[in-house]
């Protein structure tokens, strides 16, 4: 059984509006009270700093680097595990990557989440003129590949020599090795039957974005169908939900934060159940929202995280919606937290 943990994504864009449903409240990027959230994050006992990877996004395009935010965090944090979000894998080859990945998991003395991902950003690949494989078979495949060269690396005193299918090494050390051991954990995302296969093989955790419990019910069956048809307990893996979250003290203050947040984009239709509530037309939460987020009071978010508890999710990557307002993170940390502890 693993234990409820509580993720924190750091805000390293600004979205405002409704487009994309993070960092809404995020009017223009700030790169100072953005390291500050992180930091009083870390302070208030959220149990890991997670950043995007992405080189384009939000709005302007403004995004900090995730590895290079990632390594500032290390330094300025004290107990927080540290991950990307769906580290994109092209964007950094994957033996210097793993000389990198080893490199902060000295750094921050055996804190470092190795998320692993094809990435699905095509454009701004392109953009960077990066390489991007247009099957997605290919992507994955030397995503994994690029895992199983980590490993090789990270478990070795000896100089390792690799040939892969696409990678290949000649007599590489990583040392220092990484401070955790066998290795650090390895994480997968999503649902594509040749991603769970590889986190059934690999992997000690599994992370879904958003999606209703209907569909994270699938996705969590066709997990533990892919750990079974190896004979591994799903029960091994750390399952996770990324999810954008909206909090406040009272009923007001959630219709204030919203009110606040639809005023960032005039002239964006919001949907209708959206505006009924943030005007005080219905008490109910806006299922255009509830179905797939997690938003309400104190109670009506604990009971949210406990109908994704029941379903085996140990650890929430919450993307706070009010950011970089930080009532949301004080009161989470306050008065939900302690409730699964």
């Amino acid at each position: 059984m693993h234990p409820i943990h509580f993720g924190f994504c750091v805000p390293i864009f600004a979205s405002p509006g409704k487009g994309i449903f993070r960092t809404a409240n995020y009017a223009e990027l700030d790169t100072a009270t953005t390291m500050n959230m992180a930091q009083e994050a870390d302070a208030l006992g959220y149990d890991a700093l997670w950043v995007a990877d992405h080189l384009m996004l939000g709005k302007d395009n403004a995004i900090l680097e995730g590895w290079t935010t990632l390594a500032a965090l290390a330094g300025c944090s004290g107990r927080a595990r540290l991950g990307i979000i769906h580290q994109a894998h092209f964007f950094r080859q994957p033996a210097l990557a793993a000389k990198m990945m080893a490199t902060l998991d000295q750094i921050s003395n055996g804190r470092y989440i190795f998320f692993a991902d094809p990435a699905f950003g095509r454009a701004e690949h392109l953009a960077y003129n990066i390489p991007y494989p247009e099957e997605i078979p290919e992507r994955i495949g030397r995503t994994v590949e690029g895992v199983k060269l980590a490993l090789a690396l990270w478990q070795s005193t000896e100089p390792v020599t690799f040939e892969g299918k696409y990678y290949r090494v000649d007599n590489a050390t990583v040392t220092p090795l990484p401070v955790q051991k066998p290795h650090p954990p390895i994480w997968f995302g999503e649902a594509h039957p040749l991603t769970l296969a590889a986190c059934a093989r690999y992997g000690q955790g599994w992370n879904t974005v958003p999606v209703t419990l209907e569909e994270l019910r699938r996705r969590l069956d066709a997990l533990a169908a892919a750990c079974a048809e190896i004979g591994r307990p799903v029960e091994e893996i750390e399952r996770s939900l990324e999810t954008e979250i909206l909090i406040a003290a009272d009923e007001d203050g959630l219709r204030q934060r919203l009110r606040e947040i639809m005023a960032l984009a005039p002239g964006e239709e919001f949907a209708a159940d959206v505006v009924a509530y943030a005007n005080g037309e219905t008490d109910t939460l806006p299922p255009s929202l509830n179905e797939r987020y997690i938003l309400g009071t104190p109670d009506e978010v604990a009971r949210r995280l406990q109908e994704y508890i029941d379903l085996g999710i140990s650890h929430f990557m919450l993307w706070f919606i009010d950011a970089p307002r930080r009532e949301g993170i004080q009161i989470f940390a306050e008065e939900v937290m302690p409730r699964f502890r």
